[in-house]
């Protein structure tokens, strides 16, 4: 294993054992649920948007290390972003995860995201890693219900 691979991997393992703005979040005004069937990962994301800025964000479920570190980290990364800013991002790391090694990732613009650039090599992994992600697009957009890593994020009721 690389030296930035063993990095990577020990920010992932910190963000799952102590993760970031986990819990529910009082006075939220947006929320949206994830789910992914394949293996039972479950999340549920809370924002305090004021106007088009996410003011405060947090998530509450449960998953395997890579949904929890994901979720962690991504709550860190669009905290006092617009919702335009943290729509961009979706979309960067979504390209990070799901790009293969040749896909044009640039490291500046995920910051410490980064950490997740080697999920593509595990296909399965990838619904674990953006499930938090496609909650937060969801509450962004005002949605309701639960979104899944099915069938293109088909909504349930």
């Amino acid at each position: 294993m690389t030296e930035l691979s063993e990095l990577y991997q020990q920010v992932i393992l910190d963000h799952n054992q102590k993760p970031r703005n986990f819990g529910e979040l009082e006075g939220a005004n947006r929320t949206a649920e994830g789910y992914n069937p394949l293996c039972g990962d479950r999340v549920t994301v809370y924002l305090q948007l004021s106007g088009d800025v996410i003011r405060e964000i947090s998530f509450l479920g449960s998953g395997c290390a890579i949904a929890t570190a994901s979720g962690s980290m991504m709550t860190a990364s669009v905290k006092g972003k617009t919702k335009a800013e943290a729509e961009v991002l979706f979309q960067r790391f979504h390209g990070l995860v799901t790009g293969g090694p040749d896909a044009p990732v640039n490291p500046e613009a995920l910051g410490k995201l980064a950490v997740f650039s080697g999920v593509f090599e595990f296909p399965v992994r990838v619904k674990c890693a953006t499930l938090a992600w496609h909650a937060l697009h969801a509450a962004l957009d005002g949605n309701r219900g639960t979104v899944s890593t099915e069938e293109g994020g088909r909504r349930e009721t």
